[in-house]
């Protein structure tokens, strides 16, 4: 059985300057699997936020293929391509952007009830998804109540809310010092890997690459696979 969520192939992608032409993604090939967690690291600048974006149908790319789940979404429009979004993806970011007048459940919750899920089996889900993060007893808090390794951990519990295929997280843990930024990214490790999420995260941080089951690096616009030694 094919369990390929993600497929990319020959992406490519150049920013037009007032210096002219800089291309960040001159060709890069990816396959993700169910259940897998994938690391992509590279300096600022590199593409890693370009490939992302591509990856979860927010740019389109100069050239390549997409394809979510076997099916090619390259030529979507943009109704389509939000649906897939919708049905398919989740995103955690480097800043948390949490709603500040709800709570936490709220956070969670919103994106099940846009969704079409019920207010009732939305509230339940969320409180578990917290719950699974250690954040059972916070529910309630808004997030200025939180500490910053909380309201990412909501964010990531916001990003699997609709029980995505695919999660693409772009330095989740790069605003948070190192004990936070570790626990952040165990509590995403496990709750992706026990919901069989197939994972693209982006990070300078190696120590936590060392614990992903794949790692690339772009260089000059390719992927290369990484090694920690």
């Amino acid at each position: 059985m094919n369990d390929v969520v993600l497929s990319i192939r020959g992406l490519e992608r150049t920013y037009v300057t007032g210096a002219g032409s800089l291309p960040v993604l001159k060709g890069v090939d990816l396959d993700l699997r169910a259940g897998e967690i994938v690391g992509l690291v590279g300096p600022s600048g590199s593409g890693k936020s370009s490939l992302l974006h591509a990856a979860g149908l927010l740019e389109r790319p100069d050239a390549g293929r997409i394809a979510v789940l076997g099916a090619d979404c390259s030529n979507l429009n943009e109704r389509e391509r939000t649906r897939v979004r919708l049905a398919t993806i989740g995103f955690v970011y480097q800043f948390h952007h949490l709603l500040p007048e709800f709570s936490a459940e709220d956070n969670v919750a919103i994106p099940m009830m846009i969704a079409g899920a019920p207010k009732r089996v939305a509230r339940e889900r969320a409180r578990v998804l917290l719950a699974d993060l250690g954040l059972g007893d916070r529910t309630h808090h808004q997030p200025a109540q939180l500490s910053g390794g909380e309201q990412q951990r909501v964010a990531v519990a916001r990003a699997l809310a609709n029980a995505p295929r695919l999660l693409l997280a772009d330095e989740p843990t790069g605003n948070l010092d190192p004990t936070t930024s570790t626990a952040v990214f165990d509590s995403l490790y496990a709750l992706a890997r026990s919901q069989g999420v197939a994972a693209l995260v982006a990070t300078h941080n190696f120590e936590l690459a060392r614990h992903m089951d794949r790692v690339f690096a772009l260089r000059d616009g390719h992927l290369e696979p990484w090694s920690a030694e």
